[in-house]
């Protein structure tokens, strides 16, 4: 495996192993493109919002998007929460979420009321055309138009997308949008039915229907999607050469993710009970299931960054406490704070930035050992290092006093009773001498 010494001068690569830099023509095109694609979801956008308000009205558009919002900034939190071993960039997220918001909302509304409306004329059954269209048609039409933005975020933003946890949080991102918009729609006919019927307070239609989609079930689109990104994250870890399984894994996720969503659209229709006992002995397992995995899998990163690290001490580029402060998310915090109270701002800034790149350089070189970097290992390594040395100056007093105060001390009963520490100059050991912790100095 490669390790370069140090070098004091930077190499024409993108850190973070998404290319080399181009000429100028490149930089244009990508923003001809990215023009484009801001424009597509504005578009969409107002599209969207033209065809809520004219459903709902402006008082029911009004109510229900103030009731929307409520989960929206919880399940943010809680995405980017399970992503602070390696945080993707937040244009990857304001993407997503846009997406699911924007876009997605329009292709599923355009195509489930038209399904529906073909389905009542071939028929001439609306209501049995209502549940055929939630059941059969819906859960296709909104997990495909949702897992879009995983497509296009796996394809064009590779080196942000490389395992399980960014496939959960991206597909969770462009749920939770999606989700947002529905909600809007689905609180502001019920408070329109309300208003027609004169009914308020716990009683109304706008009480049950917020109970039901905000409260019992925020994470019910999130959780279907997720499916699909928990594909994308495993054909992203596949080898180059593992093509068949790079196709056959998503595909594989989105078809859980529409047949989990066709479950839960269609247990209306299985009885009095039948939504209690699909939320009760599917939903909740599996919502607890999939969480333990995303969580298990934020651990085995970390593991992965205490393993991988280490080699990098030895030639020189990482001080011996960092790939245990590196692999511990409270030892992390500790030294951003300590960078930003003794340092200032920028510092701290600077360490959050060389946490991120010496994760992605774990990932690397543990990706490189099972033969899955790419042929331009070499040169994404150097880059790696070099961002990490020229952020060593603020970095490594930070991580070292994290380093300190988080280290494991183990203790041992010496000859005369007394306890004695790792790093400190301890008593009950033989000739009461310290013993030696790289963690402390």
């Amino acid at each position: 495996m490669a390790i370069c010494p140090p070098y004091p001068t930077p190499p024409a690569q993108d850190p973070l192993g998404r290319g080399t830099r181009r000429h100028p023509h490149w930089w244009q095109r990508t923003w001809v493109r990215y023009t484009a694609l801001t424009g597509l979801l504005a578009l969409s956008g107002l599209v969207i919002l033209a065809l809520v308000r004219e459903q709902t009205g402006t008082d029911g558009f009004l109510v229900g998007l103030g009731l929307a919002v409520l989960p929206v900034p919880l399940l943010i939190a809680a995405f980017r929460w399970l992503d602070r071993v390696a945080p993707g960039p937040w244009r990857n997220l304001v993407f997503c979420f846009a997406w699911g918001a924007c876009a997605a909302a329009l292709i599923a509304i355009v195509a489930n009321s038209f399904a529906t409306r073909w389905i009542a004329t071939a028929t001439a059954d609306p209501t049995g055309a209502d549940t055929l269209g939630a059941t059969l048609v819906a859960p296709v039409v909104e997990e495909s138009a949702k897992a879009a933005a995983l497509l296009l975020v796996f394809l064009f933003r590779r080196g942000d997308f490389t395992g399980i946890v960014d496939g959960v949080v991206i597909a969770g991102v462009t749920a939770t949008g999606f989700a947002f918009t529905e909600n809007i729609l689905y609180l502001g006919n019920a408070f329109g039915t309300d208003q027609l019927t004169g009914v308020s307070g716990i009683a109304s239609v706008t009480a049950a229907t917020f109970f039901v989609r905000v409260i019992m079930s925020p994470f019910a689109h999130p959780l279907f999607t997720v499916l699909t990104g928990i594909g994308f994250g495993i054909a992203a870890l596949s080898g180059e050469r593992q093509r068949l399984r790079r196709v056959l894994l998503p595909l594989a996720g989105l078809l859980t993710a529409m047949g989990t969503h066709a479950l839960w659209n269609g247990s209306a229709t299985f009885g009095r009970y039948g939504f209690f006992a699909v939320y009760g002995a599917f939903m909740v397992p599996a919502f607890g299931l999939l969480t333990w995995l995303v969580i298990w899998t934020r651990q085995r990163e970390l593991r992965t960054v205490r393993e991988e690290l280490p080699a990098y001490v030895a030639a020189g580029w990482l001080t011996p406490g960092e790939p245990y402060a590196l692999g511990s998310m409270r030892a992390r915090r500790l030294a951003r704070e300590y960078a930003g109270h003794h340092l200032g701002r920028p510092a701290k800034r600077q360490v959050a930035q060389y946490e991120a790149y010496a994760t992605s350089l774990a990932f690397l070189r543990h990706r490189g050992r099972r033969g899955r970097a790419g042929a331009d290992f070499v040169a994404r390594e150097r880059a790696l290092l070099h961002e990490l040395w020229v952020r060593r100056g603020a970095a490594r007093p930070a991580l070292q006093y994290a380093a300190r105060t988080t280290a494991p001390v183990p203790t041992y009963y010496g000859a005369y009773g007394s306890f004695g520490h790792y790093g400190y100059g301890v008593q009950g050991l033989p000739g009461g001498r310290p013993v030696h912790n790289p963690y402390r100095t």
